[in-house]
C-alpha cells in the first residue's frame, strides 16, 4: 500500500488501487484514494476521485470517528465538498483531525452550526490561532461562534495572563515540563516568526522538566557561542538539516519540515534548552544544529537512550564535539555498536579514535583499514593491530 501511496508502484498497479479493485481494507482503501486523486497523473486521479465518489456515508463515518484513521483521511473528510453532514461533524469532533484543516473547513464554511461546533474545542483554537481568525472572518459565523472565538482570542492572546493559562493548560494535561518550557521561552527575542501556536506544539515535545535538567557540563563561557542568529543564518540551518534527513532517509513528511522549521526559528538559547528537554524527535533534529552547543546539549539530554547513541555515533552531519562527549560516556563507551559506530565515522577526531582502536575486533578492524572515509592515520593504525592479532 505504501509503494501505492507514495508513487513508487507501478502504474498498472496504481491504476488498480485508483479503481478499487486492489484486495484492500475499507480504511486502507480510503486512504489511497485520497493520495491517488492528487496524483499527476490524470487518469489516475480521475479514477481515484471517481471511486472515492462511490464509497458510502457509512464507510466514511467509520473513518471520521475513528483515532487511528490517517490524517489525510480525516483532512479529506472535514474540507472536502459533497461531505455527509454527520460525517464532517464527527471529522471536526476527532481530536486527530489536523488543526490546518480544521482551520481550512473554517474559512470556506457555509452551516453556521458546524463553525459553532468548531468553536466550541477552546482547547484546539488555543493550539492553533488560525480557526480563531478563520471563524471570526466567515460572514457565515453564528454570534456564539463568534463569541466563544473572541473571547478566547481575549483570554488566551491579547491578555498578558494568556501565556500562563495556557501553562495551567498543559499542566492539567500533566505535562509539568511542557508548562515550564512555555512560561520561560522568549517570544520576543525569536528571529523570524515564532508564534503562541509555534510555542504550543513545540512544547508538546517537551518530556523533561527544569529539575532533572544538569547544566555543570555547560561552562559560562560557551554562552558567548549562542549569540543571536541572522535570518540567513536560520533559513540556511533549516535547509541543512530537511537536506541531510533527506539523504539519510529518502524522504521526510510535511510534520517533520514543519517540526524542523518551528525548532529553527526559536533562539540558541531556547534550543539549547529545547536539546535538553526535548523528546526523541526534538533530539533528532537538534542533533544536526549548526551550533556545535545546541549539538552537544542534546547529548547531555536525561532521557536519550542507547540506540539514538548508536545512531548518532554513525551521523556524518554531527558536531564533532557531540561525538567526544559519546566517547567520554563510560556507559556508552562499553556498547561495542557505539565504539564501532565511532571508529568508522570520519566525523570522530582522530587522537579519540585510535584510543578506541583496541578494542575494535579484529574483523572489523581489517574492514576500517580498507575504508577510504577515514583517515589515513586510522587506517594505517588499523592494519597494524589487526597484523598484530594475527600475526600478519
Amino acid at each position: 500500500m505504501l509503494a501505492v501511496i507514495t508513487g513508487t508502484a507501478p502504474q498498472p498497479a496504481r491504476l488498480a488501487a485508483a479503481r478499487g479493485m486492489l484486495p484492500l481494507p475499507q480504511s486502507d482503501l480510503i486512504e489511497v484514494l485520497v493520495a491517488l486523486r492528487n496524483s499527476e497523473d490524470s487518469e489516475i486521479a480521475e479514477a481515484a476521485a471517481a471511486t472515492l465518489t462511490a464509497q458510502t456515508s457509512e464507510d466514511f463515518l467509520i473513518a471520521a470517528k475513528a483515532d487511528a484513521t490517517p490524517p489525510s483521511v480525516l483532512t479529506y473528510l472535514a474540507t472536502a465538498d459533497n461531505i455527509d453532514r454527520a460525517v464532517r461533524e464527527a471529522a471536526i469532533l476527532n481530536n486527530q483531525t489536523p488543526d490546518a484543516a480544521i482551520a481550512a473547513y473554517a474559512r470556506i464554511a457555509k452551516d453556521g452550526s458546524l463553525l459553532e461546533l468548531i468553536s466550541i474545542n477552546q482547547q484546539r483554537m488555543v493550539r492553533a490561532p488560525a480557526i480563531l481568525d478563520a471563524i471570526l472572518q466567515n460572514a457565515a459565523r453564528t454570534p456564539d461562534a463568534e463569541r466563544r472565538a473572541r473571547e478566547t482570542r481575549e483570554e488566551f492572546f491579547e491578555k498578558e495572563r494568556g501565556a500562563r493559562q495556557i501553562a495551567d493548560e498543559l499542566r492539567a494535561r500533566g505535562k509539568a515540563a511542557a508548562a515550564e518550557f512555555f512560561e520561560s521561552v522568549d517570544l520576543k527575542s525569536t528571529p523570524g516568526t515564532l508564534s503562541a501556536e509555534d510555542v504550543w506544539l513545540i512544547a508538546e515535545h517537551i518530556e523533561v522538566s527544569d529539575a532533572e535538567i544538569d547544566e555543570s557540563w555547560l561552562p559560562s563561557e560557551t554562552y558567548e557561542e549562542l549569540m543571536a542568529e541572522s535570518a540567513e543564518q536560520h533559513l540556511a540551518n533549516v535547509q541543512r538539516i530537511i537536506q541531510h534527513e533527506t539523504l539519510e532517509a529518502g524522504a521526510i513528511s510535511n510534520e517533520r519540515v514543519s517540526m524542523i522549521r518551528r525548532l529553527m526559528l526559536m533562539t540558541p538559547k531556547d534550543r539549547l534548552k529545547m536539546a535538553m528537554k526535548g523528546d526523541r524527535e526534538a533530539r533528532g533534529i537538534l542533533i544536526r544544529d549548526s551550533n556545535k552547543v545546541v549539538a552537544c546539549a542534546v547529548i547531555k539530554n536525561p532521557r536519550i537512550t542507547d540506540p539514538e547513541i548508536e545512531n548518532i555515533a554513525s551521523m556524518r552531519t554531527v558536531a564533532t564535539e557531540a561525538l567526544r562527549l559519546i566517547s567520554l560516556n563510560r556507559a556508552w563507551a562499553r556498547l561495542y555498536t557505539v565504539i564501532h559506530n565511532l571508529s568508522r565515522n570520519p566525523r570522530s577526531p582522530i587522537p579519540m579514535v585510535i584510543g578506541i582502536l583496541p578494542r575494535i575486533r579484529t574483523k572489523d578492524l581489517l574492514n576500517l583499514s580498507q575504508n577510504r572515509n577515514v583517515s589515513e592515520q586510522v587506517r594505517r593504525h588499523a592494519q597494524r593491530l589487526g597484523q598484530a592479532r594475527t600475526g600478519g
